[in-house]
């Protein structure tokens, strides 16, 4: 999955209209209210916003006829094949009617624009295990996790071994059981949670 590093934003005039993109990562759809309150200008004329998030995805065109400034900003989102990404594009009326053609056009490009000046990054999905294992198999459990890439969470120790909490990437996991079992013969303990 792709998303944006960081924030960024651009500016576009479309016949004497602004128009402000914001676009963003978010975490979660919880995040797209904050992220919204965070740029979104009361005193602007319409924040007209989308986000994507996990398969799913929002937005809404705050007044603009209906599918001219959310569904384009969506598709912009869409378009880069981005999930996990919110843009808010803030339009501040020029005096000029843009009819409905010209706001999908104002909208879409300007969603695209700005997403274009982010730089975007791959986010690989992750999977969080357990893994105990006696004391002699240290060295060994942790040399696979290194190999494997897996981050340690946590580390405790009972009176049998070790026991730790990792966190690996999604399609490492197979690599790592099989280089537990290989290099522990077969006394590695892994659960998934």
């Amino acid at each position: 999955m792709q998303t944006l590093a960081a924030p960024v934003s651009n500016e576009t005039v479309v016949r004497h209209s602004r128009f402000v993109a914001h676009a963003g990562p978010i975490p979660g759809p919880d995040a797209a209210t904050v992220f919204l309150e965070s740029v979104a200008d009361p005193a602007a004329t319409h924040n007209c916003w989308a986000w994507t998030c996990d398969g799913a995805c929002r937005f809404s065109d705050d007044g603009e006829p209906g599918g001219t400034a959310g569904r384009p900003i969506l598709s912009a989102i869409e378009g880069k094949g981005l999930d996990r990404v919110m843009v808010v594009v803030t339009r501040y009326f020029g005096g000029i009617k843009l009819g409905a053609g010209g706001l999908v056009r104002a909208y879409g490009g300007a969603a695209a624009r700005c997403i274009d000046q982010g730089r975007i990054i791959t986010i690989h999905a992750t999977e969080t295990a357990v893994i105990e294992c006696g004391f002699e198999w240290t060295g060994a459990v942790h040399s696979v996790l290194e190999r494997c890439a897996a981050r340690k969470l946590e580390e405790s120790f009972t009176s049998d071994g070790i026991r730790l909490r990792i966190e690996v990437r999604a399609d490492r996991l197979s690599d790592l059981e099989h280089g537990l079992r290989d290099s522990t013969r077969g006394s590695a303990r892994l659960q998934v949670s």
